[in-house]
């Protein structure tokens, strides 16, 4: 579904700024503000993206705010997962990939296979949120432990009380991601040490209303997706925090940008077309997003980035519009010969 300008209500966190500074250029520090070109109001054109459910809303915000700068450059959101967003992006048919989770391999090797080549910048940081039920009174804090216990591939429970004898026996319903989903892939490799290895006998949805639905409406029931599904239904859901070793945290910013909320924080990315970027609408797009992503983050519920870490971002995007920095993909996975 293409949600064009509309503005998303949001959220996501953090990470340690150390472990997601994969991209970031060494020397820069200050975060430069976005200054319009003089010939701004001649700029035009569509700008095409889709991907995470979890991006999509800050890139849709983005674009949101864009308009009033340059009100002759359209940008769509759609939204088909992270996984679901790099098969269009990677036949060339949009011009951004929103995702919850770096490009993989065969993904990679599938855009070198089409000629397509791209660049990946990092936006935000998101923190994963275990949900449950409002109504639900007897879970506050669930180890990785138990998480793996529950989420495994051979999992064999179904019922509270097989993750502790104090808890009712009354069986678990789940919710969660598709498989199309970065939330999905980043999940089951903190938690079950492969991507994409879960259990299957779970209610699966690309769109994250649902599992809010699903969750909100059973006092059992537990699912997992970004920070910002949970705060926009705070009266609806329960976060449960998480135990990864040093006691039990609860998601949020400063706990995620502060690295105590692991092993469920995140960096949050958008790929862009090495093609695309050579026109002028998506350059400016860009030079936007960048400038404004700190504040925007925060304004739809994620994790702003570091000052050094943005204004990095910011310098290899300008390296990437003049040629001085290769593209990405450049180092990313190629076709077997």
């Amino acid at each position: 579904m293409g949600f064009g300008h509309r503005m998303f209500k949001r959220a996501g966190t953090a990470a340690l700024l150390g472990v997601f500074a994969l991209t970031q250029v060494a020397g820069a520090q200050d975060v430069a503000p976005y200054e319009a070109p003089e010939n701004i109001d001649d700029i035009s054109g569509s700008i095409s993206t889709d991907g995470s459910s979890t991006v999509g809303p800050m890139t849709a915000a983005v674009a949101e705010e864009f308009l009033g700068v340059s009100g002759n450059v359209d940008v769509t959101v759609d939204i088909s997962g992270t996984g679901g967003g790099f098969k269009r992006f990677c036949e060339g048919e949009t011009d951004i990939s929103n995702a919850s989770r770096p490009i993989k391999d065969e993904e990679a090797a599938v855009c070198a296979e089409n000629g397509v080549d791209f660049y990946e910048y990092q936006m935000a940081i998101d923190a994963l949120t275990v949900v449950v039920s409002s109504e639900n009174d007897f879970v506050t804090c669930l180890t990785v432990e138990q998480l793996n216990q529950l989420w495994a591939p051979d999992s064999d429970v179904t019922t509270w009380n097989q993750l502790n004898p104090e808890w009712p026996e009354e069986t678990i319903n789940l919710y969660g991601p598709g498989a199309d989903s970065g939330t999905f892939d980043y999940f089951t490799e903190v938690i079950n040490g492969e991507g994409g290895a879960s259990r299957t006998d779970y209610q699966p949805s690309e769109d994250d209303n649902v599992i809010v639905q699903g969750v909100a409406n059973d006092q059992f029931a537990l699912g997992y997706f970004g920070l910002a599904y949970y705060l926009e239904n705070e009266g609806a859901l329960k976060a449960v925090e998480i135990d990864g070793g040093n006691g039990c945290v609860a998601p949020g910013a400063e706990t995620a940008s502060a690295g105590e909320y692991a092993p469920l924080a995140r960096p949050l990315f958008i790929y862009v077309r090495a093609d695309s970027l050579e026109r002028p609408e998506v350059q400016e797009f860009l030079r936007f997003y960048l400038a404004n992503a700190q504040s925007l983050a925060g304004d739809v519920g994620y994790v702003a980035m570091s000052d050094e870490l943005t204004a990095g971002q910011q310098e290899k995007l300008e390296g990437n519009i003049d040629g001085s920095i290769a593209p990405d993909s450049q180092s990313a996975a190629t076709p077997e010969a």
